[in-house]
C-alpha cells in the first residue's frame, strides 16, 4: 500500500485507497495530484518525497471529497506547498464540514464528521489554468462533484479522479455516489474521446483504454434511473424508496451509507424530476414520488 508506481518519465501515482497522482515538473521538483484520505497518507506520501530528495510545490485536488483531500493540511504544514482546488471545490476544501452538511441535509451528527466524510481543514486557492505548471492541462470532470477536474500531462497521463467506478465496485454496490447524474453521463461519453496515452483513476486500474470502464459505469447509471422509474410506479416517500433501493442493490443501510446512498438517490429524483419522468406530490403531510408514465 503507498507503493510508488512510475508511469513514464515525469508521471507516477501512489497505489493506496483513493490514487495519488504525482507529476515530476523539474529534476526536484514535483506536485501532487490529490493527497489521500487522512494525515496518515500525507505521512506517507511525505516519507516518500524525503526518499527522493524532490520537494512538494503543490497539491492540485481534482475534487473536495475527504479521500482526496484528508493528506492536504499535513503536507502543507510539512512543506508549505500551495494548494489549488477549482470553484466549488476550494470552497469545500477550505469548509470541509460543508461536505457532511450537504450529504445529511443539515446539521451532521458526530457518525459522520468523521475523517471518512470530513477531511481536516486546509487553505486552498482557485485552481486556473494560470497556476499550473507548464505541461499539465486541466479538463472539467462534472457529475460526481460540483466542480471536479482531471489533470493531462506533456507524457500524456490523464488522472481522471472519480470519474469512473471500477467493475468491481458496481458489482458490489450498484449505486455508485455522484451530485448529477446527467452531467456524469455526457462527462463518461466525453471521456471516451479524450485523448490520453493511459488514465489513471482514482478508485480503479490504470488503464490504456478507459472506453470499456466508462460505458460500464453509463450501463449502471442508466439502470439506477429505469430501476427508480420502476419502483416509483405506485407513490413512495423518499424513505421507503430509499429502503427498496437497498433492498434491490443488496447494500446494508448504516449512517454513512444513508448520507451518501441517500444524496444519490436525491440527486437521480432531482434528474429524473426535471425531464418530467417523475413528480413529487404531497399527501397527509407526507412527499411522495411517483414515475409519469410514457404517453
Amino acid at each position: 500500500m503507498y507503493e510508488l508506481i512510475q508511469l513514464t518519465e515525469h508521471d507516477y501515482y501512489f497505489d493506496c485507497p483513493a490514487k495519488i497522482g504525482l507529476v515530476r515538473i523539474s529534476e526536484r521538483e514535483v506536485i501532487l495530484i490529490d493527497s489521500g484520505n487522512d494525515k496518515d497518507a500525507g505521512k506517507k506520501v511525505f516519507r516518500a518525497l524525503q526518499e527522493h530528495d524532490w520537494t512538494l510545490k503543490a497539491i492540485f485536488n481534482t475534487h473536495s471529497h475527504a479521500d482526496h483531500i484528508g493528506g492536504n493540511r499535513f503536507l502543507q504544514e510539512k512543506t508549505g506547498c500551495d494548494i489549488f482546488a477549482r470553484g466549488m471545490e476550494c470552497a469545500y476544501t477550505n469548509a470541509p464540514l460543508l461536505e457532511p452538511i450537504g450529504l445529511y441535509g443539515g446539521l451532521p451528527f458526530a457518525e459522520l464528521r468523521g475523517k471518512f466524510l470530513m477531511a481536516q481543514q486546509s487553505h486552498a486557492r482557485p485552481l486556473t489554468a494560470e497556476v499550473l505548471p507548464e505541461g499539465v492541462e486541466m479538463f472539467s470532470l462534472p457529475g460526481h462533484s460540483f466542480d471536479m477536474v482531471g489533470l493531462l500531462t506533456r507524457d500524456g497521463t490523464a488522472y481522471i479522479a472519480d470519474s469512473v467506478s471500477s467493475e468491481e465496485t458496481l458489482e458490489k454496490y450498484g449505486v455508485s455516489y455522484l451530485w448529477d447524474a446527467e452531467a456524469t453521463l455526457r462527462m463518461l461519453a466525453d471521456l471516451k474521446t479524450l485523448p490520453a496515452a493511459r488514465f489513471v483513476p482514482a478508485h480503479a486500474p490504470v488503464t490504456e483504454n478507459i472506453r470499456p470502464l466508462a460505458d460500464l459505469n453509463i450501463r449502471a447509471i442508466t439502470a439506477v434511473k429505469e430501476n427508480l422509474l420502476r419502483l416509483c410506479r405506485e407513490p413512495l416517500t423518499f424513505d421507503a424508496l430509499l429502503k427498496k433501493v437497498f433492498d434491490l442493490y443488496a447494500l446494508e443501510m448504516n449512517a454513512r451509507q444513508y448520507a451518501l446512498v441517500g444524496s444519490t438517490i436525491r440527486s437521480y429524483l432531482s434528474c429524473l424530476c426535471d425531464q418530467g419522468k417523475i413528480a413529487f406530490s404531497f399527501c397527509g403531510n407526507q412527499m411522495l414520488w411517483q414515475s409519469i408514465p410514457d404517453r
